[in-house]
């Protein structure tokens, strides 16, 4: 039996680290591409790092001319800016790669490419967001990844790509970088700090990682999920204000200053899952609480720093 030979774009990030991670207890050959050789922490044994631009199709084309069995893209970086203030550097990064990455992989092996979608495709649609409504992106990133998941369902129909998107919403857990959300709170609470925030009324839908790296894994095999959007979430709203209070209570310590960051320009106030497809056709649902995910992110930089 042949090994399983997993191409992982944008592995030396949060998410692509913690996957490494998981399917490298499997076996599998493994193949990560990202624009830097990982950091020491977040390199994995046994795992073929390219680094080089995936917007640069002649770089793609020299780079990337094997089989592979499975693709996950996790490239690009999430990223609110408006459009004048550089958004199409954005659209090209997300969108324009993919289409890089699709005009050069071989795919007479492909059985399945997993597209990472964000819950920012959404936008203001109100909650709980499900696969079947309109999107309506609200920002250069939004837009790009929205564009990609209509591209991606667009080759299904016509050429049979064998795509499946799975729409993330706020992923969390040991290791994000540090300019994020929940480790910047958790840092702050755990320094025992005065720290800015929102007023917090904004309801959200927090995953942690692990479940999302079980999800991607489900749909590297699952054929009725091929050409469909899933929303992989929690489904359980909770506010950022009491996302914070939550991880103050589980610290003990820390104090937020509510009100002292302004919401974003258009920013959904509501945003959180439908996750009923993603158990219905992958027979997925998060194994971690809130609390549980929460606990094993603060243990991780209480050891980390």
């Amino acid at each position: 039996m042949n090994t399983p030979h997993l191409l992982v774009i944008g592995g030396t990030g949060f998410i692509g680290h913690h996957l490494l991670k998981s399917v490298q207890q499997k076996g599998w050959q493994l193949t990560s591409v990202s624009l830097k050789p990982p950091s020491e922490e977040r390199l994995v044994g046994g795992v073929s790092y390219l680094h080089f631009n995936l917007s640069d199709c002649g770089l793609v084309k020299s780079n990337l001319n094997e089989d592979f069995d499975y693709v996950v893209n996790l490239g690009g970086y999430i990223n609110h800016r408006l459009f004048r203030e550089g958004g199409r550097d954005l659209i090209e990064m997300h969108f324009t790669t993919l289409q890089n990455l699709l005009e050069v992989l071989p795919r007479h092996k492909l059985k399945r490419f997993v597209q990472i979608g964000s819950s920012d495709e959404y936008g203001n649609v109100p909650a709980p967001q499900d696969e079947i409504l309109r999107e309506q992106p609200i920002s250069p990133y939004s837009l790009a990844k929205m564009a990609s998941t209509h591209f991606l369902q667009m080759l299904y129909r016509t050429e049979n790509f064998p795509a499946v998107t799975l729409r993330l919403f706020l992923t969390y857990g040991p290791g994000q970088n540090t300019d994020r959300f929940l480790p910047q709170i958790i840092r702050g609470c755990l320094d025992d700090t005065e720290f800015p925030a929102s007023a917090g009324e904004q309801i959200r839908d927090f995953c942690y990682v692990e479940d999302v790296v079980d999800a991607i894994f489900l749909s590297l095999d699952t054929t009725q999920a091929r050409g469909e959007v899933l929303n992989i979430a929690s489904g359980q709203p909770v506010t950022i204000r009491k996302m914070i209070e939550i991880v103050q209570g589980l610290i003990g310590k820390g104090e937020p200053r509510f009100g002292e960051i302004s919401y974003r320009p258009g920013e959904n106030m509501c945003l959180y899952a439908d996750t009923n497809k993603a158990y219905e056709m992958l027979g997925w649902s998060p194994a971690h609480s809130l609390e549980s995910g929460l606990q094993k992110t603060i243990s991780w930089y209480l050891k980390n720093g």
